[in-house]
């Protein structure tokens, strides 16, 4: 099943920083790879649902003329908010996803550390949307820890291998280690590489 949102409520209850991200070197490198491995210079319009304190959201603000970023939990709003405040174009909110999916279309998804929370028919609906959602040539980045965690209703490998099931994306890289699986996606039918996209191949 889903995991409850009372679950992640009672995690910020206990902690403004309940998985550690502003002490651990694994989520600041994760972190800076999920922003690094974007491979567009920049973006019109991103979305990163399921932001959290909005540490990735302030690696990925500076790459985005718009940024959304959105949490289900008021405490993880309110951190994200505070450390987002007056970076342009960044605009935090809470919203339940998959359900409060927002309007318009972006050129950038970024689903991290998410998927894995949902049953079979949310994780549908949050890849339904992601990349309807998506404009076309438009990027999905993912990534997700690998170990075996209770709360998840799958594995993060799961998630990844529905993602390169769905119709409409082609994969242009992935990074495998042991902790972690990071991927991005393009809206197209035809992959092409940074090179291919500045005119050098």
């Amino acid at each position: 099943m889903t995991t409850p949102i009372d679950y992640f409520q009672q995690m910020y209850a206990a902690s403004a920083d309940p998985w550690s991200f502003e002490s651990r070197w694994y989520d600041a490198r994760k972190h800076a790879l999920t922003a690094a491995i974007a491979p567009a210079r920049r973006y019109r319009s991103a979305f990163e649902p399921g932001c959290s304190t909005g540490r990735l959201t302030a690696l990925l603000a500076p790459r985005c003329d718009k940024l959304l970023a959105v949490d289900a939990v008021g405490d993880a709003v309110e951190t994200a908010a505070k450390r987002l405040a007056g970076v342009p174009g960044v605009t935090v909110g809470r919203a339940t996803i998959p359900a409060e999916w927002p309007d318009g279309s972006f050129d950038l998804v970024v689903l991290s550390e998410l998927g894995y929370y949902f049953d079979d028919a949310d994780l549908d609906t949050l890849l339904t949307r992601a990349v309807d959602s998506l404009e076309p040539g438009g990027d999905l980045v993912a990534v997700h820890w690998r170990w075996p965690v209770e709360e998840h209703a799958r594995s993060g490998d799961d998630v990844h291998r529905a993602i390169a099931a769905r119709p409409g994306l082609t994969r242009l890289s992935r990074l495998q280690e042991a902790d972690f699986v990071l991927e991005v996606y393009s809206r197209t039918t035809e992959a092409r590489s940074v090179a291919q996209r500045e005119g050098l191949a």
